[in-house]
This record gives C-alpha cells, structure tokens and sequence, in this order.
C-alpha cells in the first residue's frame, strides 16, 4: 500500500475485503469457520487466500485435531495495515462527498431536472 489516502487494489474484490476484515477482529481463525462466515466453497475460498497470501496479507498454518487436518488462517501486520489504510481512503471519500453534497442541494434547486425556470412549487 503506498500513500495513505490511497485505496488497496486487491481489497477492492469484496471477497477479500470481507476475508481480510473477518481475520482483522481474530487471532487466528480455522479455514471452515472462514468459509461459512463468508459464504465461500472451499475452493473459492482457497484462491483468494492463495491471492491475499502472496501479497503477504494472510498466513496459514496446517495442523490437525485428533486425526483430521485442519487449515488456520491469519492477518499479517502488512495486511493490517493495507487493512487500515483501504478503510481510511474509503473514509476520505465519503467525507470528501458529503462535503461536496452539502452544499450543492439547496443552490441548484432552481435547475434540478424536470423543473421549468419560474415553475411554482406545488
């Protein structure tokens, strides 16, 4: 992620902004568990991974419980932080709009469309 205003191309993909934010409020999060928050198949859910991890984003970690395999996942400092700096660009543009737009609605009444210049309000 380069400057701080800037949005993070890779979370621009809902899906790994929503896998990246589900991993952002746990310590380490088991892949099943993911899969069923986000409403992924499995393989799906392996390719995003695959995409956020060679960004350095996510980490996994193999292991089993009893005799079954088990895959947990986890957010990197570096994906934190792309994490935080996705939400304070969105944040700057909202807050950029809602500057622009306060003040726009109410001195363009006269010309909004569909309206006649000097047309009585009804």
């Amino acid at each position: 992620m380069g400057d701080p205003g800037e949005l993070d191309q890779a979370l621009l993909n809902p899906t790994r902004l929503s896998i990246v934010s589900l991993l952002a409020a746990t310590r380490w999060a088991e892949f099943g568990y993911v899969r069923d928050s986000v409403g992924l198949t499995d393989s799906a859910l392996s390719k995003q991974v695959s995409a956020l991890d060679k960004l350095g984003y996510v980490e996994s970690d193999k292991g089993y419980i009893g005799k079954r395999p088990r895959t947990w996942l986890n957010l990197t400092s570096a994906g934190r932080e792309a994490l935080t700096g996705h939400i304070r660009a969105l944040q700057l543009i909202a807050s950029a709009a809602g500057e622009r737009g306060a003040g726009y609605h109410s001195q363009d009444a006269e010309h909004r469309p569909g309206r006649r210049a000097g047309a009585e309000e009804r």
